[in-house]
């Protein structure tokens, strides 16, 4: 019993510590994303250009993004109920793909006011300025993207992950914008503004795309290899030290959590009780090792004669 309740203790003081840490994570996203767009839509106000426009409207659906981010994270740390009784986790699903169609909209958005200005053609000013502003948000917008990719996967949120891959393609997308207003300032071809955000708009979609992707994969329960054979590698080490075996492994993520499940097979002489102490010192070297929340179910069945007490559809 004390086994079980230190394991249960260090997972929550484990799922606390992720807790604030995405929490903090998220909140400085939202605060950074709120003075970037300021500063972005400044410069396409002052430059009319249809590049720093599609800046400008990326940032607008990140905060959007960002916002419901906030929220799905909220309602992930909320505890299982009746209606939810395995918890709100896969929210952080739902997150992903929401933060993926915004994208897809604001690029679609973008090539529409480019092909609208390659057609009726375009009036730029104080580039310099507009410059040096896109500049600035890419810079910054590349520190938050990699330190909220970094959180994201140490706490294993999916959320922090896909906020963090938006902000890094911001960030990108503000260098192409910063790379064709250089190319504007040194030619005076005005055409290389809408030409650079058509480009930079099609670099949105695929990644916008690659967040729904995901989404729909994780909300499907599809098989996460790299994570199952962390846990297999870790369960070969520790049945083979006692001399046991295992099957029925099953894993999948949650979308904050990762729920794990397992046959452990004991000599038909082990005792119920030496039998579930080992299995939870099993479970507590699965929970030192994987790094986030975890949450583990046991089965516990004899090894001689496994087949014959399992027939049927009981039979594994």
């Amino acid at each position: 019993m004390h086994a079980v309740s230190d394991v249960s203790n260090w997972w929550e003081r484990m799922n606390h510590l992720h807790r604030q840490q995405q929490q903090f994570a998220i909140r400085l996203s939202l605060a950074i994303g709120i003075v970037m767009l300021v500063g972005k839509w400044y410069a396409f106000l002052i430059t009319n250009s249809a590049a720093i426009l599609s800046d400008a409207a990326e940032s607008v659906v990140h905060i959007i993004a960002v916002a419901f981010a906030a929220y799905s994270m909220w309602l992930t740390f909320q505890p299982a109920d009746e209606s939810h009784p395995y918890g709100h986790d896969k929210i952080s699903f739902f997150s992903a793909g929401t933060e993926g169609l915004l994208i897809i909209i604001a690029a679609l958005f973008i090539i529409y006011e480019a092909v609208d200005k390659l057609v009726y053609g375009i009036t730029l000013e104080n580039l310099d300025t507009g410059t040096y502003f896109i500049f600035g948000a890419s810079v910054i917008n590349l520190a938050l993207g990699g330190f909220l990719v970094w959180r994201g996967k140490k706490s294993n949120s999916l959320i922090l992950i896909a906020n963090g891959k938006h902000v890094l393609t911001d960030s990108w997308t503000s260098f192409g914008v910063v790379a064709g207003l250089i190319l504007v300032m040194g030619t005076g071809w005005f055409m290389f503004d809408p030409i650079v955000a058509i480009l930079v708009a099609l670099n949105i979609l695929w990644e916008g795309g690659k967040l729904v992707r995901k989404s729909v994969g994780g909300l499907m329960d599809e098989a996460d290899h790299e994570t199952e054979n962390k846990i297999k590698k870790l369960l070969d080490e520790e049945t083979l030290k006692r001399g046991l075996t295992y099957h029925e492994l099953r894993c999948r993520n949650s979308g904050n959590a990762v729920w794990i499940e397992f046959h452990l097979l004991f000599p038909v002489s082990t005792l119920l009780e030496d039998a579930h102490r080992v299995s939870t010192d099993i479970e507590k070297h699965l929970y030192a090792h994987l790094g986030s929340a975890v949450h583990i179910t046991t089965h516990l069945e004899p090894l001689d004669r496994h087949d014959e007490i399992h027939v049927g559809e009981l039979k594994h």
